[in-house]
């Protein structure tokens, strides 16, 4: 006869934050054998300040709709709009509003609605000037301004450990520099689990992974994934292999403080935006090489193959 199982641990309702990290990992110890609609439930009984962001990928919208399954009143839908989503996105967030009766709370850059007035902003292109300062502008201050005015505590998140780099070591809750917590329910599932939930459950999702894409983000900074190229996030940031988070998941002390830096150098000029920083890059770069020693040249031999 097999001994009964122990009792599942009591936790408050609910949580009283901040958490001690004796209470994370006794969480974590306890939702690391459950399912996501386990971990989904236990979260809406007990994490307070409970939103759900989502850039509706096939993650996020397999717990919108688990969500739907397990209560009436789910948690509140966050959207960062960068301005840069692909068309076949917006018509995704129409789609699941309606699919699902959701409200969705969105947030834009701040001060700019249009592209036309965030490029009068910061110029043309500017994700090539300064890659750092525009994942802040775009996503990481939007989330942040979202997060204060909204009372937000946690956010569930549509993040697994399959797929690699920073997310390997991924537990099923997690708190950042902030203090925010961030629930992953999803944290176990490989990608075959999320296909297979999406298509028995019709789950809507992008028009855009049945056109040879694996990932889907801003449209300048996602491309189809390439014969052979397996990965689960295949086609974000091409050619730039040490780029695997857009900046809602990286240290935001250090990302804040970095960008307003170089907006705050950039805000008194007058010239766009992006100019101005390719200038600061070829004027660094002048800088460095007059530093460097003169080593005498050596005369240059032409040869062919």
């Amino acid at each position: 006869m097999a001994p009964p199982a122990a009792p599942a641990p009591t936790f408050d309702k609910p949580l009283n934050l901040p958490l001690s990290r004796e209470e994370i990992d006794r969480i974590n110890t306890y939702l690391r054998d459950q399912t996501p609609e386990t971990i989904l439930q236990w979260a809406v009984e007990h994490v307070p300040g409970l939103f759900q962001t989502t850039a509706f990928g096939l993650t996020g919208l397999v717990a919108i709709d688990m969500l739907s399954k397990i209560t009436e009143n789910p948690p509140p839908l966050i959207f960062v709009d960068t301005l840069y989503h692909f068309k076949e996105t917006y018509e995704l967030v129409e789609e699941v509003k309606t699919r699902y009766n959701r409200d969705v709370h969105v947030y834009k850059p701040e001060g700019c609605d249009t592209v036309e007035e965030f490029e009068k902003k910061y110029g043309q292109k500017f994700w090539e000037a300064d890659e750092v300062t525009y994942d802040y502008l775009v996503k990481v201050e939007p989330a942040r301004r979202a997060y204060e005015e909204l009372g937000v505590k946690a956010v569930i998140t549509g993040r697994r450990a399959s797929q690699g780099a920073d997310r390997a070591t991924l537990q099923p809750l997690e708190v950042d520099s902030t203090g925010l917590i961030k629930l992953n329910p999803l944290f176990a599932w490989t990608f075959p689990f999320v296909e297979w939930y999406v298509d028995a459950n019709k789950v809507p999702r992008n028009k855009l992974l049945d056109q040879g894409y694996r990932s889907v983000g801003d449209w300048h900074s996602t491309v189809k994934s390439s014969e052979g190229d397996t990965g689960e996030r295949a086609g974000r940031w091409v050619g730039k292999q040490e780029k695997t988070e857009c900046g809602l998941h990286v240290d935001y002390f250090k990302l804040k403080a970095e960008a307003e830096k170089k907006v705050r150098s950039l805000k008194c000029c007058t010239r766009p935006t992006m100019t101005i920083v390719l200038q600061l890059k070829e004027k660094a770069l002048s800088e460095q090489q007059a530093a460097e020693p003169v080593v005498a040249s050596t005369p240059t031999v032409e040869t062919t193959a």
